[in-house]
């Protein structure tokens, strides 16, 4: 339990966290570099005590009445969301905090509305509503503030996973074997993975499993050549690359020197030669149209709201703004209409974001689809049933945190047919 020290700990991070001004994860990371006496319990006390408090940010914000006083948030947290009893407390606040949190502690939150009770902005709780009716929005934004698991992909080109669960069972009791993804497994939050063994031959990857999911949907065969548009830290890459079985070629593109340096170090540990990582300049870079119509498969994950990664990003719900909408879609669709260059003829185009919202996701495609008669879509379930992924969403590849218990996501498969 929290006791005074790391109460105070949780609140200077939280002040400078909740500015929202870069991602909540780095801050935290710097302020235990800054702090090396804080053992690993402590460190694990106090994330979860910092995303525990953005996960509610709202609704503590209204209990509380100032969001500025950021020890206040924390006894919040602690009284009306992890139950604690004021007498558990009362030895770490002051006589004025006790009797503040007595009042918290009998405060009726009824009359709030359903966005400050389920800590989201106004702006994203009525696309939510509109897009799934208000019983299953208040099911999706529930299922938002519950942390996620730790989502592990086994590197087959390493190890099996049965072999791979026997092996991980002898430092850990909590193993579940995912129910989609034939590579991946699950394994308590908070388990620290930077000097794990297995984590460090390149015989695991953290990976969410609708990732997982999507780079099975990608369907790329055996000597094929595929790009990653976006390819990010390159963790579909890798998994691409595995399910290749180190055949063919994978090209991972992104504008990020950094993500790819990083990709560089994964792709060393890996075991996989047909990978290739390349830095470019933006979506119309030059090195790109030597390689147009070359491509039997392109995966296009694009920038978006990231709406379906609150369980581990809660951050990122107070970061974006409806106008931010606007700027995400004409990316998204510019992007599209340049990676569709690189696809070949009867070769597909899988355009993929972490978003719930159909302004990113199916009207996209729509409108993709209007300037672009020479593409058709593909069944996901069909390419899922082939891949004996027992998954079933449709034509589109939907996941949603409350249903697959994975984080929000969408892809659309497109095959060119001229």
């Amino acid at each position: 339990m929290l006791n005074l020290n790391l109460m105070q700990h949780c609140a200077n991070i939280l002040g400078e966290a909740l500015d929202f001004h870069g991602p909540a994860d780095m801050k935290l990371s710097n302020y235990f570099r800054e702090h090396g006496e804080l053992g690993q319990k402590d460190r694990g006390e106090i994330a979860e005590c910092i995303y525990g408090v953005i996960r509610r940010f709202r609704f503590l914000k209204k209990i509380n009445g100032d969001e500025n006083n950021y020890k206040k948030l924390v006894i919040a947290w602690l009284i009306k969301i992890e139950g604690r009893s004021v007498r558990d407390l009362e030895h770490e606040l002051s006589k004025e905090e006790v009797e503040w949190a007595k009042t918290l502690k009998s405060k009726d939150t009824e009359e709030y509305t359903w966005p400050e009770k389920l800590s989201l902005p106004d702006w994203l709780w009525d696309l939510l509503v509109e897009q799934y009716g208000i019983d299953e929005a208040i099911l999706l934004a529930r299922s938002f503030l519950e942390p996620a698991k730790l989502d592990i992909r086994v590197n087959t080109i390493k190890i099996s996973r049965d072999d791979l669960v026997d092996e991980l069972a002898k430092d850990t009791t909590s193993i579940e074997v995912m129910t989609y993804s034939p590579s991946g497994i699950r394994i308590a939050r908070g388990t620290s993975l930077s000097r794990n063994r297995l984590f460090l031959e390149g015989k695991i990857e953290v990976q969410d499993e609708s990732s997982q999911i999507l780079s099975f949907l990608v369907d790329a065969k055996r000597g094929m050549m595929v790009a990653d548009f976006c390819a990010g830290a390159g963790g579909k890459s890798l998994a691409i690359g595995a399910i290749m079985k180190n055949t063919g070629r994978i090209y991972a593109y992104d504008i990020s020197e950094k993500r790819i340096i990083n990709l560089g170090k994964r792709l060393k540990k890996s075991g996989l030669s047909n990978l290739f990582a390349q830095k470019i300049k933006n979506e119309k870079d030059a090195k790109l149209k030597k390689l147009h119509g070359k491509f039997d498969r392109v995966l296009a994950d694009v920038p978006c709201s990231g709406t379906g990664t609150f369980r581990r990003n809660p951050d990122l719900k107070w970061k974006n703004s409806i106008q931010d909408l606007d700027e995400l879609n004409l990316k998204q669709l510019a992007i599209l209409e340049e990676a569709k260059k690189l696809v070949k003829k009867e070769g597909r185009l899988i355009y993929s974001t972490c978003s719930l919202l159909k302004r990113e996701n199916g009207l996209i495609v729509e409108s993709f689809l209007e300037k672009n008669k020479n593409f058709k879509i593909i069944s996901a379930n069909d390419i899922l049933i082939k891949n004996q992924i027992p998954l079933s969403t449709g034509i589109f590849l939907e996941l949603t945190p409350h249903k697959q218990k994975t984080d929000g996501f969408f892809a659309a498969v497109l095959e060119r047919t001229d």
